[in-house]
């Protein structure tokens, strides 16, 4: 694993950042190297969960690049092959929602479109409120897309908020290996 490229690419769901980072820095321990991504928002907002400038600068030091954060920037990824594999995790129901209906608006659905057109795969780390409402139709709609995979996923409160589904952002690495085989990790709901 140590020869592949990943990109790593994260949306605006800010209570997860933590856990994306455990993995981020678990795939770089294990000798991968990774190519960091943020969506405009994720890149610039400062919320109760962090700092802006202080995550930037977590992830900047974790992947030892600097992130990828423009459009502009992310085009390249398809041209040039840069990656082996793409995740996005977390990824919002907003980031779903245009993956699955071809808008390329942010940095990290330019990167998955350029990502996929060379026919490498796409793993999809879901975090949404709406994940069982409003986004469930956009979620089966890539789960029938050649080449996009998930990491398996659950409620995380379904009292609370009975629509909301989030990775098992513990399972990044086993689902990246089944992706790279061409293989949806299962059970994908757990």
């Amino acid at each position: 694993m140590s020869d592949i490229t990943v990109g790593f690419a994260v949306c605006g769901s800010f209570c997860t950042f933590s856990g994306a980072l455990v993995e981020m820095k678990n795939l770089r321990d294990s000798g991968i190297k990774l190519m960091p991504i943020m969506s405009e928002i994720a890149y610039s907002t400062d919320t109760r969960f962090g700092k802006a400038e202080e995550i930037n600068r977590q992830i900047t030091a974790l992947c030892g690049r600097e992130i990828i954060h423009t459009i502009s920037q992310a085009e390249p990824i398809g041209p040039q092959k840069l990656l082996d594999i793409l995740i996005i995790a977390p990824c919002t129901g907003n980031s779903i929602g245009k993956l699955a209906n071809g808008i390329t608006d942010t940095a990290v659905t330019m990167a998955a479109k350029a990502h996929l057109r060379n026919g490498r795969p796409l793993l999809i780390g879901v975090s949404t409120n709406d994940a069982l409402g409003a986004s469930a139709a956009n979620i089966g709609k890539l789960m029938n897309c050649k080449n996009v995979f998930f990491i398996p996923m659950r409620q995380d409160d379904s009292q609370k908020k009975p629509n909301s589904i989030v990775a098992d952002f513990s399972r990044t690495r086993e689902a990246l290996e089944a992706a790279l085989e061409g293989e949806q990790l299962q059970p994908i709901l757990i």
